[in-house]
């Protein structure tokens, strides 16, 4: 793999808002920003959020090489499972020249090591918290027991410093956490990132994400790209400020007492620099081959509309929860927050030399392209992309036992002059269910989005689209099994969800994390 890049409490109060508890939310004045070759604040680019300017001089596109997250190994094995080990800890990242960019990493790392599991065979991963703020670890996709699924408010707390906050009635534990994965899922591209209550926004930003792969017996047997042609691709914006440092308008830049942002930033920041694995607007080199790129929209409240400048199409062979029924090919891919796309790039038909850009159609000036492609030399392609991919039950409304609805807009609740995010006008209470849905039971649950995009996503339970809008279509990018689906402005989503696998009590909520952070996100029980 390419040399990864040297990417190293207090007390809150609680404020009672409509009988929920929620941590209060002070104003802040607007960051200063000074950036070079701003981007225009005014302009939101086709996502729900305000572009952050850059303090600091960014890099020209097309210089870095593409970083490969290096695939963790396990500490030891047994008959039934593999264990592993990461620590959450300080770590730096050269990404812009001449300074150094302070990242919270999975083994200080951005994107954290990459964990690939078996399904069928147990995976344990031993989290270390060496950070100064609490964590928590949520397997995003992941069918995995409520104990270990990364609950907000089940935390790591660090082992120095003042932790008082012991997560609003949540299980915490100092230092160190095990988090329990049985793997009983099919082959999926997976990833994991901090869960922390009212922090996930500026935690993730700050470089807690990483890939985690599932395999099988079956998709190996399709003889799709693998090896060095199987390659993660995490999508990021972020800004910088003038020291390096990463940019994020937090009223509380420590992490550890008030949440949220300055007001401006109510709707989502937007970074002004693309890094795909860490990596500023990078290149890769490949052959005249098929490639299998596993894309994850790992950005806060940026979407993309990602297309080749060359009029290479992508060839769809899964979604956020594995592979398809057969492939979809697509001349452009629309992705909001948390989606990932599994698809095939052929350049079989390119010459050595010719490069191709992965541009985003719904950016402005440097977030308007995202890497480049460079063709550098033959090889002979063995692999295939065979028509039929996958047996893909579909799920009938005549299974369905409850109909729920649930209203994703800006309402309802109020902290310090700022109305919050909410759920069927709620903000989010630890304490508070919306939904009781029987372990094994189908459900057909309505979601509307207001004021702004939303991506709706749902830990444990997968879903599939039924209707978008008022029509009976899903829609080419809704395809397969899903845990996260976007809401435009006004949207509406029809889903059919599966609550199979565990009881216990988990969340949904707006995959925007400055919306979850400021309170659209609910609680949902399995019983």
């Amino acid at each position: 793999m390419t040399e990864p890049h040297n990417f190293e409490l207090t007390r809150r109060s609680a404020l009672k808002i409509g009988g929920a508890s929620v941590v209060g939310i002070a104003l802040a004045p607007l960051l200063a920003s000074c950036g070079i070759g701003s981007e225009s604040n005014n302009s939101a680019q086709g996502s729900a959020g305000r572009v952050l300017d850059s303090e600091a001089p960014l890099p020209e596109a097309f210089r870095a090489r593409l970083p490969i997250p290096p695939v963790l190994d396990p500490v030891r094995r047994d008959e039934m499972t593999d264990y592993y080990e990461i620590t959450q800890k300080v770590g730096q990242a050269s990404i812009l020249a001449g300074l150094t960019t302070e990242v919270w990493g999975y083994n200080g790392i951005l994107p954290g090591p990459t964990l690939v599991s078996r399904r069928g065979r147990r995976t344990v991963v031993t989290h270390n918290n060496e950070l100064p703020v609490p964590v928590s670890v949520h397997l995003h996709g992941g069918k995995t027991a409520p104990e270990h699924d990364g609950y907000p408010t089940d935390l790591i707390l660090p082992v120095a410093g003042d932790v008082g906050h012991t997560g609003h009635g949540g299980t915490s534990v100092i230092g160190s956490r095990d988090y329990v994965y049985e793997m009983d899922q099919p082959a999926a591209t997976l990833w994991y990132h901090d869960h922390r209550m009212d922090f996930t926004g500026p935690q993730v930003y700050k470089g807690l994400a990483g890939f985690h792969l599932v395999c099988d017996d079956h998709e190996e047997s399709l003889g799709l790209p693998s090896g060095d042609s199987d390659i993660p691709l995490m999508i990021l914006d972020r800004s910088f400020a003038a020291d390096g440092s990463f940019l994020y308008p937090s009223v509380d830049p420590t992490l550890t007492e008030t949440p949220g942002v300055s007001a401006d930033y109510m709707s989502g920041v937007l970074g002004d620099c693309i890094l795909v694995n860490g990596a500023p607007w990078p290149v890769l080199e490949v052959s005249n081959t098929k490639y299998r790129f596993r894309i994850l929209n790992g950005s806060n409240a940026r979407r993309y509309q990602l297309r080749l400048d060359d009029g290479t199409g992508f060839i769809q062979i899964g979604s956020d929860m594995g592979l398809l029924a057969a492939p979809i090919e697509h001349d452009a891919i629309d992705i909001a927050q948390a989606e990932r796309f599994d698809v095939i790039i052929d350049f079989s038909r390119h010459q050595i030399g010719d490069e191709i850009t992965m541009v985003n159609d719904r950016g402005r000036v440097g977030t308007s392209q995202v890497m480049r492609f460079v063709v550098s030399h033959e090889e002979t392609d063995t692999s295939t992309v065979p028509d039929r991919l996958a047996d893909i039950e579909v799920l009938s409304e005549n299974d369905v036992t409850v109909e729920r609805e649930f209203v994703f807009a800006r309402g309802g609740a109020q902290a310090h002059g700022m109305t919050l995010w909410t759920v069927n006008g709620e903000p989010f209470s630890p304490d508070t269910v919306l939904a009781r849905p029987k372990l094994g039971a189908v459900e057909k649950w309505t979601i509307r989005g207001q004021n702004v995009e939303h991506p709706f996503h749902i830990h444990l339970a997968p879903f599939q689209v039924i209707g978008r809008d008022g029509n009976d279509d899903p829609g080419r990018y809704n395809q397969g099994w899903k845990d996260t689906v976007n809401l435009d402005n006004g949207g509406r989503a029809e889903l059919l969800i599966r609550f199979d696998g565990y009881r216990g009590k988990y969340v949904f909520h707006c995959h925007n994390l400055e919306h979850e952070d400021m309170m659209m996100m609910a609680n949902f029980e399995v019983v």
